[in-house]
């Protein structure tokens, strides 16, 4: 018989592994950037986001933070790498104003974070209360990175058009949210489930948003508009 620790194990490792789809689905921004030499008109800001978001959630699976949280830290801690690589080629191929504009914003993101970590260990001395400052921290920032896929919903339904919100993006942010909810329900751990309940619920909404615009799609216009991506709930 499997226990509903083995589930909840099984569960977390494909959520890593749809999770690491999505930490990766910028590359192909990356690659127009890291050809052009340039950042042109992409935005850093939603790479700086993730850092951060990634950061407090590494520190939320800490067993210091909240027990048997492994599949946590793992997709979190390979998450916050590739996002400094992102974040690392913005700072190569950015000029003066955006370079330092990226650098301040890093600079108040280690400040902060250590902050939290100052509160959470000298004031917080159980796992139950330590989870709970970290967790609606995590599921603040979480919420707030939302304004990104808003913003491309608005624009297809604006302009009848999804060529700017890629399906398998679309897809994953979709399967990504529902298999977390499945872990955080299994263990039933709020601070997971409320932020991926609403991911799933937004990739739910872009799917059915695809399937009502693709055939007013225009494939063939001329691109004015840089990918916009959404980047991993958890």
């Amino acid at each position: 018989m499997v226990t509903t620790e083995t589930t909840r194990t099984i569960v977390g490792i494909i959520g890593n592994v749809i999770s690491l789809f999505l930490f990766l689905s910028p590359v192909p921004t990356f690659v127009k950037i890291w050809k052009a030499k340039s950042v042109q008109e992409f935005k850093p800001d939603p790479y700086v986001a993730t850092v951060l978001n990634c950061m407090m959630w590494v520190f939320y699976g800490l067993p210091i933070v909240h027990p048997d949280s492994l599949l946590i830290i793992t997709i979190n801690g390979i998450g916050l790498f590739i996002e400094l690589i992102y974040v690392t080629i913005f700072l190569i191929f950015s000029q003066g104003k955006k370079r330092r504009k990226i650098l301040i914003y890093l600079l108040i993101e280690v400040i902060f974070m250590a902050i939290v970590i100052f509160i959470t260990l000298f004031f917080l001395h159980t796992t139950e209360r330590r989870s709970m400052f970290i967790g609606i921290m995590a599921v603040i920032f979480n919420i707030g990175m939302y304004a990104s896929p808003l913003t491309v919903m608005r624009m297809v339904i604006q302009t009848k058009s999804v060529k700017y919100m890629p399906f398998s993006l679309s897809l994953f942010n979709f399967l990504n949210g529902v298999i977390w909810v499945i872990y955080a329900i299994l263990i039933f751990d709020p601070y997971v489930l409320i932020p991926n309940g609403l991911g799933s619920l937004s990739g739910l909404v872009q799917l059915i948003l695809y399937a009502t615009y693709y055939r007013t799609t225009r494939w063939d216009d001329d691109d004015q508009l840089p990918q916009q991506v959404q980047l991993s709930e958890i």
